[in-house]
């Protein structure tokens, strides 16, 4: 299938489109969930507005940016200043739960199915509402893992602890110059294990969920599935929903469904296999 091919919004009614998604999850034995940002902003973790005010008044005042996302990006002049940033940044969005209980409705929908994740998130709310270590592939990192900056080695490292004492012990948005991470291989600054460029380290749990997720694939090729998409975008759609727009267009047993409050749309070769809720995560979860 060609992956330029436009998408087509469902020609039916929200509420049939949620219907018809009930019944596929209900009759569904197996199920690929595919995540996207949409989903955690729908469990509440808003990275702009009041949630961004609350946590982070005084970066605002001091450097200007307008969400938690640009504040990643802005070039602090000191490692004591970005850790600040990063800590705090990593505390209420990893280590933190999320406001709303999104993830632990959806684990309730599949729990008792044959499922599989993939998600570029790297929040790990996956995990922390109890869904199977082993079915869950982050494709993008983890804001909970370190890694070199060089990289001097494909290895990750638990950041918790020293987390946690960074967004304790800063003061003027600086934390203490003895907190500030280094490699322990190489002493180079560790940074964070985010997919940004080719510096990204795929450690030897990346690749066990990769090949979990491959083996899951192609043992349930012969089986019908439910490619189940939520809040993914265009960032990277060669993740996600490209692939399962594929998957689906192969096996004619199979069925893709995406909820998506702007976005929700499928090939026009999907027609008839495509369920499209143009909603909100939170409630079309709430509903079903």
């Amino acid at each position: 299938m060609s992956t330029a091919s436009p998408t087509t919004p469902s020609t039916g009614g929200c509420w049939d489109e949620l219907d018809r998604l009930r019944r596929a999850l209900a009759a569904a034995e197996t199920v690929v969930i595919g995540a996207g940002a949409g989903l955690s902003t729908a469990a509440g973790f808003i990275y702009t507005g009041e949630r961004f005010e609350k946590y982070f008044a005084d970066f605002i005042q001091a450097y200007g940016f307008g969400d938690m996302y640009s504040g990643g990006f802005y070039p602090f002049p000191t490692p004591e200043e970005f850790w600040a940033y990063w800590s705090r940044y990593v505390l209420i969005n990893r280590y933190m739960d999320p406001p709303e209980p999104v993830y632990d409705r959806l684990l309730a929908l599949v729990k008792d199915k044959d499922y599989f994740v993939i998600t570029t998130n790297v929040d790990h709310c996956f995990q922390k509402a109890g869904f199977d270590k082993k079915r869950l592939f982050y494709t993008q990192g983890d804001y909970g893992l370190f890694q070199c900056s060089e990289p001097c080695c494909q290895e990750t490292y638990d950041n918790e602890e020293t987390i946690r004492a960074m967004a304790e012990r800063q003061r003027d948005r600086r934390v203490p110059a003895e907190l500030v991470p280094v490699c322990p291989r190489c002493g180079r600054p560790m940074t964070m294990n985010l997919r940004s460029d080719e510096r990204f380290v795929e450690d030897a749990g990346w690749h066990r969920a990769a090949r979990r997720y491959e083996a899951f694939l192609r043992k349930k090729e012969n089986e019908p599935v439910l490619f189940l998409e939520l809040g993914v975008g265009y960032n990277t759609p060669g993740i996600i929903k490209y692939p399962f727009w594929r998957m689906t267009a192969a096996d004619p047993r199979a069925t893709y469904a995406c909820v998506n409050r702007s976005r929700a749309g499928a090939p026009p070769q999907l027609a008839d296999r495509a369920i499209c809720v143009a909603g909100d995560i939170r409630r079309t979860l709430e509903a079903l």
